[in-house]
């Protein structure tokens, strides 16, 4: 059936899988496992949940040769509160995993094949699903020689400012993580260390369906023969990928906040109920993410930060970082202190906020959840730290304004895309509860690149230099970050085990 989206938006059409108010005991169960989730949050996705009526993309028998270049295969951009934006897919999930052993040549095959057999399966598209296959240090140290063998020095790109430095670094605590790397830092409800882990690989899929995505990934971890309900055989990869994790992100308008609803959470009436976010504020306007070619490592006339030149074996390839994150909602939304001005000026700048809200500054978030992610120029932080034009008189650094001291080229231009959204579940919360969480990824040149971003978003070389008070650390105090790590994304004709067929 169709009808209005009860959100507000356009439009909707409920497909099979969203139609189904009430699924039966053993196929919640199951789905919710493969998802990595609890059945009551799998069974309010389903409920909740809406299926898009999206038009389709592009075809042909050519996919990208960047893995996850998608912006064609996806519905164009459209307006939501006057904002352009452009949705991805409702539904990904991040499987992180482990290789029970080194990969052979015919390992090699067999993924390939089984990518291929997935790709024949299900269009590329959201109403079918996009994999990108990410690879961690740990599966190149099983490679013979590992990082410091000759096969990886020769194609590997490099650092074009230390050209000793791959492009391929692990990740490292960010300097707000909870870590002994920062004794001086605290969280003040969810303080868990953060965890550098060593997965092997990395598969990102997403659809906007939970039972494509839970399909795929059962059939492709050797826990199914069949796929899209027809007997295609085992994958032949199930006694060689162990997932360690499985982590789902949904990402659609007024989604969290009728999670919070249903499940009562204490500042359910403070979420906006047009956002894709917990924290209020849309992430997908255009423009907030670079085209494909600027994340890569071979780059594009406007950006190229590495050694890697065209037609080069990994040219077309890039990094992902991968982190999970919790979110102390209770005191983001606490009242009377945290209102929508300070929120939304946490989130951008407050040199000055992009808006300052509603008379009511809490009522279904105090003011709109979509706003123009305008650029503030590399100084931009630097401003608001000093207090020149600030809202309240006050130092204060944003979120996305320490970002641009590193994230975009001088004409404005960013050199990443991300690819994160909220999750719902109990992964490393102390109290085993179900939280909002941010599973965050995105792509970049080079670890270095997410490095640097990652210090310029908590700019504590500013915070010191102008004494800014500790309430007014943009997001900081409102996110533990407890597991991260950096993976290579090969370029699609290389994404089965890349360099294995070079030894």
């Amino acid at each position: 059936m169709s009808g209005t989206d009860r959100f507000g938006g356009e439009d909707v059409e409920r497909g099979p899988e969203a139609g189904e108010t009430m699924l039966s005991r053993r196929t919640l169960l199951q789905r919710a496992a493969a998802l990595g989730l609890a059945a009551s949050t799998m069974g309010t996705l389903d409920v909740l949940a809406r299926w898009p009526q999206r038009a389709l993309g592009a075809t042909g028998p050519a996919l990208p040769e960047i893995q996850y270049a998608i912006e064609r295969y996806t519905p164009k951009a459209i307006r939501a509160e006057g904002i352009p934006i452009r949705p991805g897919p409702v539904y990904t999930t991040f499987a992180t995993i482990a290789l029970t052993r080194t990969p052979t040549a015919d390992d090699q095959a067999t993924l390939a094949r089984a990518l291929a057999t997935i790709e024949a399966t299900y269009p590329f598209s959201p109403y079918g699903v996009f994999t990108t296959v990410c690879y961690g240090i740990p599966y190149f140290e099983r490679l013979p020689g590992g990082m410091g063998s000759a096969i990886v020095a020769k194609h590997m790109p490099r650092l074009i400012a230390d050209p000793e430095r791959f492009v391929l670094e692990e990740a490292v605590p960010g300097p707000t993580d909870v870590s002994p790397a920062n004794p001086e830092i605290t969280k003040q409800r969810f303080n868990v260390p953060v965890r550098i882990e060593a997965n092997d690989m990395l598969l990102i899929l997403r659809s906007d369906s939970t039972a494509i995505v839970a399909d795929t990934l059962d059939w492709l971890s050797g826990e199914s023969d069949a796929l899209a309900g027809s007997a295609v055989g085992p994958s032949g990869l199930g006694a060689l990928f162990s997932v360690t994790s499985r982590r789902l992100m949904f990402n659609q308008q007024g989604l969290p906040r009728a999670i919070a609803d249903e499940r009562q959470l204490p500042y359910a009436e403070s979420i906006n109920p047009s956002s894709s976010m917990w924290m209020g504020f849309s992430d997908a306007q255009v423009g907030s993410s670079g085209p494909a070619p600027i994340t890569t490592f071979q780059g594009n006339h406007f950006s190229r930060l590495t050694s890697a030149r065209p037609g080069g074996y990994l040219s077309r390839g890039s990094i992902v970082h991968l982190s999970h994150l919790i979110q102390d909602l209770e005191q983001f939304y606490e009242r009377p202190r945290e209102t929508f001005t300070r929120r939304c000026s946490a989130m951008f700048t407050s040199n000055p906020p992009p808006s300052t809200g509603n008379t009511d500054q809490f009522t279904d978030g105090g003011g709109p959840a979509y706003i123009p992610n305008f650029f503030v120029g590399p100084t931009g932080a630097e401003r608001e730290a000093a207090a020149i034009r600030t809202f309240d008189g006050q130092g204060h650094l944003g979120h996305i304004s320490g970002l641009q001291r590193s994230s975009r080229t001088g004409d404005a231009r960013p050199i990443h895309i991300r690819a994160d959204g909220p999750g719902f579940d109990s992964l490393d919360v102390p109290d085993g509860s179900q939280q909002p969480k941010l599973h965050f990824s995105i792509f970049v040149p080079s670890a270095d690149f997410f490095a640097s971003m990652r210090r310029n978003q908590a700019s504590l070389d500013l915070a010191q230099k102008y004494d800014v008070p500790p309430q007014n650390l943009g997001l900081e105090p409102f996110i533990t970050a407890t597991r991260r790590q950096n993976f290579l994304v090969p370029p699609r004709s290389r994404r089965a085990f890349p360099l294995l067929e070079l030894d």
